[in-house]
């Protein structure tokens, strides 16, 4: 049943003889139990033809299996008892995850189970979901702020799946076939591919054997296939989608650091410092002193061999220049220094958000089981704040320099502006 083990004071991991790895951690004081179901799989694996299909999958897996016949069946089982069911699809993962009462874990885990290894994948309801995926994408393009995103993921990885949209475009989307998901699905949901993490008021050794129970006779010994790599070019830095808005939305954005990039805690206090926060130097320039914006924040992604630092924001049509130079005045500024007051700020800020997340059982199981899946290292929560304690002013500023480069910004504005040309002669800093 077991083919390896491994154990220290946060967490039990246990190999399945089928490859499948479970995470568990235990929560005493919970009131609650989560289950995380992690695959490999997400937009990144997806070549352009199919673009959209781990997306289109993940939807027909809540449409029924033979044991629950409907999506109504599947939700009530779950709904029934009071536990939340739901799954996401990223670009590299595809997450489907269930909370419930402690009593209530087989119960989930069965329900999870069922919908992972046995959906009909319907040829009716392929039809039916691909007019609600649609409707998704639809609604996307309607959603400045959304669709501005989807703009400035193209800037920063052109021509690759890293730039195209998670649910696929109309054209993919309606090619897809029911023989093309059967093959995807076989090559992808694979046990070897997928890391299941449980948290909260459990014993551990009978969640191991429960797992076991319904997920022990999954099949797919074979190495599921790799994905793309992403090497950094001569982008272009701007695009502008010219449309009648009642604001301008704009995304600001540089290159930034891999998922497993011994800097990238650094990057991440440093967009602490630039944007996270009402305490933040964004919001407190840009909106508080300025005026310019209701929102303003920043973000960093970090994804296996690239990543990204993304400025956002909504401000008056006519006050778009004036915005976009404050914010690059604010990376320039950000190249400088930052005092060590501030430092401290930003890193209570950020070990505290951290600490509160792990209050929930929901969020202890994503933290274990996606480091997991995407580094096959975990990390506990202690550890990455001693990271985070151990960073300094110079170390800040420094992948500021390194990162904060003239020719690396991109920009995205959607709103009703025709001045392209003025606007890419702005991207100084």
């Amino acid at each position: 049943m077991i083919i390896g083990r491994e154990k220290n004071r946060l967490y039990l991991k246990t190999t399945l003889d089928n490859g499948l790895r479970l995470i568990t951690s235990t929560m005493p004081h919970s009131r609650s139990v989560s289950i995380c179901v992690f695959l490999a799989v997400g937009s990144r694996y997806e070549a352009e033809a199919e673009a959209g299909i781990s997306h289109f999958i993940e939807h027909l897996f809540f449409k029924g299996t033979p044991k629950r016949a409907t999506s109504r069946d599947i939700a009530v089982a779950i709904e029934g008892v009071g536990g939340i069911l739901n799954a996401a699809t990223d670009r590299e993962l595809t997450l489907y995850w269930c909370k419930v009462t402690p009593n209530h874990l087989p119960l989930a885990l069965d329900v999870l189970a069922d919908i992972l290894l046995h959906s009909k994948l319907d040829p009716e309801e392929i039809e039916r979901e691909r007019n609600v995926i649609f409707e998704e994408i639809h609604a996307i393009k309607d959603s400045p702020y959304q669709q501005v995103g989807l703009l400035i993921d193209g800037l920063l990885w052109p021509d690759h799946p890293l730039g195209r949209d998670v649910a696929g475009n109309v054209e993919s989307v309606s090619a897809i076939t029911r023989e093309m998901m059967v093959d995807f699905r076989a090559n992808r949901y694979l046990p070897s591919n997928a890391v299941i993490a449980v948290a909260g008021d459990i014993q551990q050794e009978g969640v191991v054997d429960a797992v076991n129970e319904v997920f022990g006779g999954w099949n797919g010994q074979h190495q599921a296939a790799g994905y793309l790599a992403y090497e950094e070019g001569a982008n272009p830095r701007l695009r502008v989608e010219n449309r009648d808005t009642e604001q301008t939305h704009l995304c600001l954005a540089l290159p930034g650091l891999p998922l497993k990039h011994p800097k990238r805690y650094t990057l991440d206090l440093m967009n602490t410092v630039l944007g996270e926060g009402m305490s933040s130097r964004l919001f407190v320039e840009i909106r508080d002193k300025l005026g310019l914006a209701y929102s303003i924040h920043s973000y960093t992604e970090h994804l296996y061999d690239t990543g990204a630092l993304v400025i956002s924001a909504g401000v008056e049509h006519d006050k778009l220049p004036v915005a976009v130079k404050a914010i690059l005045k604010q990376l320039a500024l950000l190249r400088e220094s930052v005092s060590e007051s501030e430092l401290t700020k930003a890193k209570e800020l950020s070990k505290g958000r951290l600490l509160l997340r792990m209050e929930d059982s929901r969020s202890v199981a994503g933290w274990i089981g996606g480091q997991e899946i995407l580094t096959n290292e975990i990390l506990s929560v202690d550890e990455v704040m001693s990271i985070v304690d151990a960073i300094t002013a110079e170390q800040v500023a420094e992948i500021a320099q390194e990162l904060l480069v003239e020719d690396r910004l991109r920009l995205a504005v959607v709103g009703p502006t025709k001045e392209g040309k003025k606007l890419e002669q702005l991207l100084r800093i």
